[in-house]
């Protein structure tokens, strides 16, 4: 499993000892210092839903312009989120085939099944 994030995001840090103690291992991959590339993005898009992975709670998301923000439509998110990585809702999860976006109950579940 690839758990794909931001090193300093406190959800995260909590994923990632969460998986460590339910003895689940994972690597880590910081989408800001190691780089995400654009069709990756559009893959975790096309499985989890581009309105799920695009961040639109947080300060980057709050720092674009009016322009930028009008009108997103799928290409235009995945664009957004390749030039600016802290625009993907975090953590995301890749294990085999299978893609999940964010740090709930209903992830737990599945990332434990």
């Amino acid at each position: 499993m690839r758990v794909y994030g931001l090193k300093n995001c406190d959800t995260c840090k909590k994923a990632l000892k969460w998986l460590k103690d339910e003895g689940l291992e994972a690597d880590f991959h910081d989408v800001r210092a190691d780089g995400v590339s654009e069709a990756q993005i559009a893959g975790w898009a096309k499985k989890a839903g581009w309105e799920v992975l695009l961040n639109r709670r947080g300060t980057t998301w709050r720092g674009l312009s009016e322009a930028e923000k009008a009108g997103v439509d799928e290409k235009s998110a995945i664009a957004l989120m390749a030039a600016h990585p802290a625009l993907i809702k975090r953590p995301v999860f890749e294990r085999g085939a299978d893609v999940l976006v964010g740090f709930g109950k209903e992830q737990q579940a599945a990332l434990k099944g």
